[in-house]
């Protein structure tokens, strides 16, 4: 399996970082990574990662400014993009082909070959244009999933909450992490407590 991640400006990066430290440890799954500017940022101002390290997490890694990157072409077979988090510029762009910077060409080109393409919003509140172009985004294809946490699987640290969330994002690929608490109805919810 070929997988891009997109990592853009908005909080949220250990999202985009946990997902890649999981696909490391899948050795069937070849990952394509693609860090914006804004993400860069991100990743110095809210974890202790450095960016090169991030990095090195990835198969591949490509220059959000090279266009012309092999994931810049529907000929380059891929199984998906996520883009993790996803800001709202970076949406913008996905949703209206606006494809200045590789992560936004590659979701276009995911989108145009009708490959799966999730979007991991993190932005709140949402006015009604940030809403409008999710509803387009998924109108256009794309899965819209945005990191919001789960609590039937009883988290007792943040990590649970971002382990449980990336194991969620992965089972839109088919790829079991392990960390996911599956529901198995309310009855054995209640037994459990």
């Amino acid at each position: 399996m070929r997988l891009i991640v997109g990592m853009s400006g908005a909080s949220g990066v250990i999202y985009g970082i946990r997902m890649l430290e999981v696909l490391k440890t899948i050795p069937e799954v070849e990952t394509h990574l693609i860090v914006s500017n804004g993400a860069k940022l991100n990743i110095g101002i809210e974890t202790d990662w450095p960016v090169k390290d991030v990095e090195a997490l990835a198969d591949v890694v490509h220059n959000d400014h090279n266009l012309a990157a092999t994931i810049s072409s529907g000929s380059f077979k891929t199984d998906g993009m996520i883009v993790v988090p996803c800001s709202m510029k970076t949406l913008s762009g996905i949703v209206t082909s606006y494809a200045d910077t590789l992560v936004v060409r590659a979701a276009d080109v995911v989108l145009k070959e009708r490959r799966r393409l999730v979007l991991v919003p993190r932005e709140t509140p949402l006015h009604a244009g940030h809403c409008k172009l999710l509803h387009e985004a998924a109108l256009n294809g794309a899965i819209v999933a945005p990191p919001m946490p789960q609590f039937y699987n009883a988290p007792e640290t943040l990590d649970d909450i971002i382990n449980h969330t990336i194991g969620r994002l992965m089972d839109l690929f088919d790829l079991d992490s392990g960390f996911v608490k599956r529901w198995e109805g309310a009855n054995n919810a209640a037994k459990n407590r």
